[in-house]
């Protein structure tokens, strides 16, 4: 990959989950599961600045404040139109060539595969490069990777409610106009669950970390295969 690509990574973040309020701060090993993310993402050797993008509700103060105390840069705006706070956050901290788009619900993100869809992505030239479409990791390994022209046309161009909140479907439904480039394993795993979205998941992901992260914090998603409840099944 050329030197001069410059990736940034934002990780979207809120503390308004329907299901799990306040999830992102919950604890993992005396910390909030947001910091165990942000620490694994630092792991990628792709990445040139993290931001964290979180709304200017008042409920998500403790986000903000969170990543005061902690020095990581950080930036507020809509809450649900998540599309107008990638590209705010693109303005406060740019300018970049590409985006990593990553969310705050997956604290065992693997840096190796942050890594291998930005490195792919620029590799083939793509617009927007994703292991989450076409699925074969577990749900909770999802990455994005879009060029920040591409991020920039999206927000000026969507209008509907869907592409607004969810940052990329406007992206994936003009794949005449954009090139997609899916990034995929041979193993099929994409039945694995991996992502937070209630309190089960958050015991799974304490779980994890209870038996693996004192003996090597930069644990792999292999290392979480071969524990014996690390084939968790999607409900």
């Amino acid at each position: 990959m050329a030197s001069l690509v410059t990736v940034i990574a934002i990780l979207q973040a809120r503390m308004s989950s329907r299901r799990l309020p306040g999830k992102v701060l919950a604890p993992v090993l005396s910390q909030p599961m947001i910091q165990r993310q942000i620490e694994r993402i630092r792991h990628a050797q792709l990445i040139d600045r993290l931001v964290i993008a979180t709304s200017a509700m008042t409920d998500d103060d403790a986000i903000a404040e969170f990543c005061q105390a902690i020095g990581q840069p950080c930036h507020r705006g809509p809450l649900d139109d998540v599309l107008g706070r990638f590209v705010g956050a693109l303005d406060a901290f740019g300018p970049t060539d590409h985006v990593v788009r990553l969310t705050a619900d997956c604290p065992l993100i693997d840096w190796a595969i942050i890594d291998r869809c930005v490195r792919e992505h620029v590799a083939h030239g793509a617009d927007c490069t994703s292991n989450a479409i076409v699925r074969s990791f577990p749900d909770g390994l999802d990455v994005e990777v879009m060029r920040s022209d591409v991020l920039r046309a999206a927000n000026a161009e969507a209008q509907d409610t869907q592409s607004r909140e969810h940052v990329t479907p406007f992206i994936y439904s003009n794949q005449d106009r954009f090139q997609i480039r899916h990034v995929t394993q041979s193993v099929d795993l994409a039945a694995l669950r991996w992502t937070v979205d209630n309190p089960d998941d958050l015991a799974f992901v304490r779980r994890v970390y209870d038996h693996l992260y004192a003996r090597n914090p930069m644990f792999t998603s292999d290392d979480i295969l071969s524990l014996p409840f690390g084939r968790r099944l999607a409900p």
